[in-house]
């Protein structure tokens, strides 16, 4: 063979090689879309059949619904935290050791660390265009009102419009107040406080039988002053403080209009992905809809069964529905990965002073938002890629909003952290049905900043619909923990469970405590461990290859 021949044989094959190397499938997309206080009862696909929600249903339809998919924390920020992340929020100091366990003002200092590393992070270190639209709720600034150490431009996002806190009751006029209780601990009862010390004053002096001062009652009405003043302005100035719409660092209305709301956030997210078509591309679409204050355009108020929660329900899908249209219409659907959740359970308790219920459901599930019985944690969870993943697919294995870190980060081919624990796995393996069995073995509940709950699927058993091998009745409500910090539970993982027929052994709970605890074939059993001193319960289901839980 000629020489010459052989040169152009060799540039065939190197022209050969390179149009494979083109043709391989591109990196993919990635849409997530995140509902507000959604119940995993409020979605048709979920068993609802009195609200319309046939774009969440259809997504439902052409993908994989997970039926055990669960929420980090019952709270938004350190859910959002754990979602961003693939971390507990423990980890990231995202979880409180106060009752309050979310950020309320603008003004906070705390929020997601810059040490912590998002999947918007790596994804725009892989080349992607990075965009969160609607709310953040990880803080915004560290020392000053201009650094924006916590704001999701300096986590990874290149483009956010949105709101930066959350959507509050007392962001919309004529909604009420998160603030009540507080009103009524600071303000009323030192109001009352005084009125009783100013009569009892002025009843004392008019009886001759004590000598008040003038300057006592001048005081005590100033202090009463002091304090009605500072109620007015607080009042006054926390919806423009606090509930208003940045796009990246600059704030484009204040105070926060609800008018079309949802429509122009909608738009701005088609927009992205319009702009975005040519390269890949993660779009957060994090929903203001279904928390509190309640809103919808005037095409959706009134129209649903379930009064302004039903309203705003049926809102969202529709935004959903856009968002899957335009994916349609720039043929962008086959390579794209679509995720649809919610940050935690629906808030059940919430109830206006008229009696309107503004919370969603749960489903079967017991509690809500903000406590660690099922409805709070358990949130849905579909997953759309149309040739990657089956249609129609029903997973009951247990997965975790965590999981979406690694995967997206896989996807995106980019390493995984090794600096740090990750605590997600990777969904692909499960959704693609390369396994049949959940990565987690052990799911960890906290309220806030204390161990609530622990969940075990162990590693022989599985779980199928209708049988599920979990009792999902189990949990406690989300209480001021112990006196200890979680420290003392969470490294060291130190549950060591043996299950044997009739009875059940619990070791290293506590340094040098076992216990042997005789279960009843056939019923379950709550112990209270008094001389602990913890007051909390340890609930034990019998029978082999069952879940136990750890109420802490």
């Amino acid at each position: 063979m000629s020489k010459s021949r052989k040169m152009r044989l060799r540039l065939l094959l190197l022209l050969l090689l390179c149009e494979a190397q083109g043709h391989a499938a591109p990196r993919p997309n990635f849409v997530l879309l995140m509902a507000d206080d959604l119940g995993i009862g409020d979605p048709g696909c979920y068993g609802n059949t009195t609200l319309r929600t046939p774009n969440i249903d259809r997504l439902a339809a052409e993908g994989v619904k997970l039926t055990q998919h669960l929420a980090a924390s019952p709270l938004c920020t350190p859910s959002r935290a754990a979602f961003m992340t693939g971390r507990y929020p423990i980890r990231s100091g995202m979880a409180s050791q106060s009752f309050i366990g979310v950020f309320i003002f603008s003004a906070s200092s705390g929020g997601l660390p810059t040490s912590e590393i998002t999947f918007a992070k790596l994804l725009k270190n892989q080349g992607y265009s990075t965009g969160l639209i609607g709310k953040w709720h990880l803080g915004t600034n560290c020392h000053n009102k201009t650094d924006f150490c916590h704001h999701p431009l300096s986590h990874g996002f290149d483009y956010f419009h949105g709101i930066p806190v959350t959507n509050l009751r007392d962001c919309k006029p004529g909604e009420g107040s998160v603030f009540t209780r507080g009103i009524r601990v600071l303000v009323f009862i030192p109001l009352q406080i005084i009125a009783i010390t100013l009569l009892t004053l002025v009843v004392l002096k008019c009886l001759g039988l004590l000598h008040v001062p003038p300057v006592v009652f001048f005081c005590l009405l100033c202090l009463a002053a002091m304090i009605l003043g500072l109620l007015l302005c607080f009042l006054h100035y926390f919806r423009p403080l606090n509930c208003f719409l940045m796009r990246n660092y600059e704030i484009t209305q204040q105070p926060l209009s609800y008018d079309s709301l949802t429509q122009r956030l909608t738009a701005d997210a088609a927009q992205f992905i319009r702009r975005n078509a040519g390269t890949p591309f993660l779009l957060l679409l994090s929903y203001l809809h279904v928390h509190t204050a309640l809103f919808s355009s005037p095409d959706f108020a009134g129209r649903s069964q379930h009064g302004a929660y039903g309203d705003a329900a049926e809102e969202l899908d529709w935004s959903v529905g856009q968002i899957l249209n335009v994916l349609d219409e720039l043929k962008l659907a086959n390579n794209t990965l679509v995720y649809f959740t919610s940050d935690q359970g629906a808030h059940v308790e919430e109830v206006t002073t008229k009696g309107e219920i503004h919370g969603g459901s749960n489903g079967i599930y017991k509690g809500g938002k903000a406590n660690n019985w099922e409805g709070g944690i358990r949130i849905p969870g579909i997953l759309r890629w149309p040739g990657v993943i089956q249609a129609g697919l029903v997973i009951d294995e247990p997965t975790s909003n965590m999981d979406i870190f690694p995967t997206v980060a896989k996807l995106a081919g980019s390493p995984l952290l090794e600096d740090r624990i990750i605590d997600g796995h990777d969904l692909m393996p499960l959704l693609q049905g390369k396994t049949q069995h959940s990565d987690h073995e052990f799911l960890f509940h906290y309220c806030n900043f204390y161990l609530n709950a622990v969940r075990w699927h162990p590693r022989n058993s599985f779980s199928h619909a209708g049988n599920s091998t979990f009792s999902l009745e189990c949990f406690s409500d989300c209480a001021p923990g112990p006196p200890w910090p979680s420290a003392v539970f969470f490294p060291a993982l130190t549950w060591a469970w043996a299950v044997i027929p009739g009875m059940i052994r619990s070791s290293t709970c506590f340094p040098g405590m076992t216990r042997w605890l005789t279960v009843f074939p056939g019923r379950s059993h709550c112990f209270s461990w008094n001389d602990l001193a913890i007051g909390h319960r340890l609930v034990f289901l019998e029978g082999v290859g069952h879940p136990l839980y750890l109420l802490a």
